[in-house]
């Protein structure tokens, strides 16, 4: 099925549903010099309209790509309540495509991708995106810096997925 390892689709919400200027245009997916690629809606636009683009973008991304599996970065309190519930209504259209699709779902808080990646829970973004740059071997940081934010998150989900598999093995073992 043209399916692959690890996941290759990174929904990374935050980054599907942000604005980068006022002129963007209605529909736009950036590439970065190394072929990373974001989703962008202008923030003016009615926020129905920026979740059918994502969804549009989503099922695209899922077609091309025929991911095993989905990994979101959690939607965490904040103080920004309108960013929190934006952050969500993307996650809810990221979660809703995957598992129309049969795709399972994985959902990994920013403290826990930032600490699989650098060691440290509290790295900012250069960090992030200078880890994700030494373990995937790239000439260059992903940009924008949300590209390395999605890297990040799927870096996360394939090592900390490959030891909830070991234990998951391990306990079914000793049940037997």
């Amino acid at each position: 099925s043209g399916s692959s390892s690890i996941a290759s689709v990174w929904a990374r919400s935050s980054a599907a549903m942000s604005s980068r200027s006022a002129a963007i245009p209605r529909r736009r997916a950036t590439t970065g010099s190394n072929g990373s690629r974001c989703a962008s809606t202008p923030s003016a636009a009615a926020t129905g309209e920026r979740l059918v683009y994502l969804e549009q973008e989503l099922e695209t991304w899922l077609d091309r790509f025929a991911p095993d599996v989905v990994a979101i970065e959690r939607v965490f309190a904040d103080v920004n309540v309108a960013s929190v519930m934006t952050t969500a209504h993307a996650s809810a259209i990221a979660m809703l495509a995957a598992t129309k699709r049969g795709l399972p779902v994985h959902l990994h808080t920013p403290t826990e991708v930032k600490a699989a990646v650098t060691g440290s829970g509290r790295a900012d973004k250069a960090q992030v995106a200078t880890m994700v740059t030494r373990i995937l071997a790239l000439d260059t940081a992903p940009k924008p810096a949300d590209a390395a934010d999605a890297l990040a998150l799927a870096i996360c989900h394939l090592w900390r997925g490959q030891a909830e598999n070991r234990l998951t093995t391990l306990a079914a073992g000793s049940r037997r």
